[in-house]
């Protein structure tokens, strides 16, 4: 029998056995950069994508695809693994954690089957790569350099329609600004729609692109024995999509064609031509590529199959997630079904519109946010620029930009209560550990994989952890007792949604509390007492200010207390506004790298949380 974790060469044999005299199809995969479902087959009348628009005219399109997680890293962590990001601790932009030991990510068992698998060229995981996961990952990558007659598994990935190609400058549009649809969040102003139709012109070039490589197909002879997907890593990558667990930044449609010779492969619901409402995300691809191949997937999967030999029945919900983007933490969760969103925000304290280097380089994120500081948005625009309710609710039928939240809705309760279920249910099914500091994920693992970490009940208290998550976000009032209790605790997780409970609850409850939090600011756990010297320093006197920053400052030298915490007490610092200004200098003068780190994560984040102390005031 396999185990929960262990997925073996006798094991692929042994799935392979009752197939052994089928011919299995080649499977190629067209994928593009920050791309939702913006096709012109899909239904967009402003765009132009007459190649891709031949693929689904063939193909079942599936519109109601999410892609997991709205920003790369992250969304492709969840494909390449077959498992929910926030169960590994790889929620987190270009963050590091590995796998199980037993585990691999899924082209390993396509090779193993026979496959030849390549990667034209981007991987970007949050996971450490196992050795002989691909034949060959480079932009040289290939089907045709296989053997001769070996079936193949070939990624290609276009990157013209990324975020950053939005606002490349000069360019000159070929679509027309004045048609471009302009969704409610967004202010309709010149900047915006240029950066809008830009958008749309990269996606037309993508699909020139994508037309070349479905004619090489052709010309080799491939077209009828290769079953083809098309789809983007998340929604588009304009402001509020990207990076937002949204609808409208999860939300990518996958479109697959199955050829003639195996549409036995095809479920019931495949329909040449046809647009498919089943739900399905991107950790369901590793399971189903394993099932085209006729392979059953590993147990430990939280994906499952929607084609092939072990396709699975259409799953009800799907669930999305957003962590730290770049060099801002936050936590959400988020869940659908065919008609509603339910978002789950667990630091509703924090701005949706956390200051992002990169994100403030699109000239729509700064007309946005100029407008919003000139008080010249309406509600729906300027939501963006302020705090977060606990949870949301939309009616994707009625509200396809998702700006009117139903959460507090009589009418509406059935439907929230049932969403609020199957999150809660979700998340102690998977043992999300993204409810721990990014910090804690790794100190708390003690170089083991945070998913194994989370698996053991003695090292991880998955509901206990939830529970304490879901009171100290709550915002509920009269909670002092129980935040109290919870910073007390024995478990260094409760004691961290305690100390932020108190934070988010702002002044009052930090004077209320005073003593608790004091005494964690000596915490024997990084992420605790950052915590809460945030909410000393914010909302408690002079005195309370400097017992903080003598908190905060060691803990901001990457080289004494690791990249994760430095990035974390940096942000503390920064919440803090000009309260911490007599600290810059003696900030600025500390290290923004730190050597013992992953190369992947010593990125620029460190720099960047600098830049932003630099312009306290």
């Amino acid at each position: 029998m396999i185990t929960r974790r262990a997925f073996t060469a006798s094991a692929v044999a042994g799935a392979t056995a009752g197939a052994a005299q089928e011919q299995k199809p080649n499977i190629l995969w067209i994928t593009c950069e920050d791309t939702g479902p913006h096709l012109h087959y899909t239904g967009d009348e402003y765009s132009v994508t007459p190649n891709l628009d031949k693929l689904c005219a063939r193909s079942s399109t599936y519109m109601n695809a999410w892609s997991n997680a709205p920003v790369c890293a992250p969304a492709r962590t969840t494909i390449i693994s077959g498992l929910y990001p926030t169960s590994l601790g790889a929620e987190h932009m270009r963050s590091l954690t590995k796998l199980a030991p037993e585990m691999r990510m899924f082209p390993a068992y396509l090779r193993e089957a026979g496959y030849y698998c390549s990667n034209n060229v981007k991987e970007d995981y949050n996971l450490e790569k196992p050795p002989g996961t691909w034949d060959d990952s480079s932009r040289n990558a290939h089907f045709r350099k296989r053997a001769q007659g070996q079936q193949f598994f070939s990624v290609f990935n276009f990157t013209v329609t990324h975020e950053s190609q939005i606002r490349a400058r000069p360019h000159t549009l070929v679509h027309d600004p004045a048609k471009a649809r302009v969704p409610a969040y967004h202010p309709d102003t010149p900047e915006v729609r240029h950066d809008w139709a830009q958008y749309y012109d990269n996606i037309t070039t993508m699909d020139g692109q994508a037309g070349k490589l479905l004619a090489e197909l052709a010309q080799d002879g491939l077209a009828d024995d290769t079953i083809v997907f098309f789809y983007g890593d998340h929604g588009s990558g304009m402001p509020r999509s990207k990076r937002w667990p949204y609808n409208s930044g999860l939300n990518v449609s996958i479109t697959v064609h199955i050829p003639e010779k195996f549409r036995h492969l095809a479920p019931k619901d495949y329909v040449p031509g046809g647009k498919n409402s089943r739900l399905v995300g991107f950790v369901d691809l590793a399971p189903t590529m394993l099932s085209l191949a006729g392979l059953r997937a590993p147990d430990y999967y939280q994906g499952q199959a929607f084609l092939g030999r072990h396709e699975a029945a259409p799953r009800t919900y799907s669930f999305g997630f957003r962590g730290r983007m770049d060099e801002r933490y936050d936590c959400v969760r988020t869940v659908r079904d065919q008609r509603y969103v339910y978002v789950r925000h667990y630091m509703p304290h924090k701005i949706y519109g956390q200051h992002l280097n990169y994100m403030w380089e699109t000239p729509t994120t700064q007309v946005w946010e100029r407008l919003y500081k000139e008080g010249k948005l309406n509600e729906a625009q300027k939501k963006f620029w302020e705090t977060k309710p606990p949870e949301e609710l939309y009616d994707l039928n009625e509200d396809r930009d998702e700006v009117k939240n139903l959460a507090g809705s009589s009418a509406h309760k059935a439907e929230l209560e049932r969403l609020r279920k199957a999150h809660r249910e979700h998340e102690l099914k998977i043992k999300d550990v993204g409810l721990l500091a990014e910090s804690e994920i790794h100190s708390r693992a003690k170089g083991l994989a945070p998913y194994v970490m989370g698996h053991d009940p003695k090292r991880y208290d998955a509901p206990k952890t939830l529970a304490a998550a879901e009171l100290a976000s709550s915002l509920r009032p009269g909670a002092t007792d129980q935040l109290k209790k919870l910073m007390s605790d024995a478990d260094s997780a409760a004691r961290y949604w305690g100390a932020l409970g108190v934070q988010m609850r702002g002044a009052a409850e930090v004077t209320a509390t005073h003593a608790a939090l004091d005494k964690l600011l000596s915490d024997s756990d990084a992420a605790v007492r950052i915590a809460a010297a945030a909410a000393l320093g914010r909302y408690g006197n002079e005195a309370d200010l400097k017992k903080a920053m003598d908190v905060l400052l060691p803990l901001c030298d990457p080289t004494e207390s690791g990249v994760y915490a430095a990035m974390e007490a940096l942000n503390a610092v920064d919440s803090l506004g000009a309260k911490a200004k007599p600290w810059a200098k003696q900030i600025l003068a500390l290290p923004t790298d730190d050597p013992k780190a992953p190369e992947r994560v010593r990125s620029e984040y460190l720099k960047r949380l600098h830049e932003a102390i630099a312009g306290l005031g």
